[in-house]
């Protein structure tokens, strides 16, 4: 579906940096939820898209 060429692309960069802010968005509301102010990391199982 994705090649290196596209990642290679400002569209793919943009992806690639979009994916990395959702992240860290939930990891910090995440961290909100729990009344903690430390980073929590979540353990997310791997989803393989068939």
């Amino acid at each position: 579906m994705f090649d290196q060429s596209f990642f290679a692309s400002k569209s793919g960069a943009a992806a690639l940096v979009s994916v990395a802010a959702m992240i860290a968005f939930n990891l910090y509301a995440l961290s909100l939820q729990n009344g903690t102010a430390d980073l929590v990391l979540a353990a997310v199982p791997m989803v393989e898209l068939a």
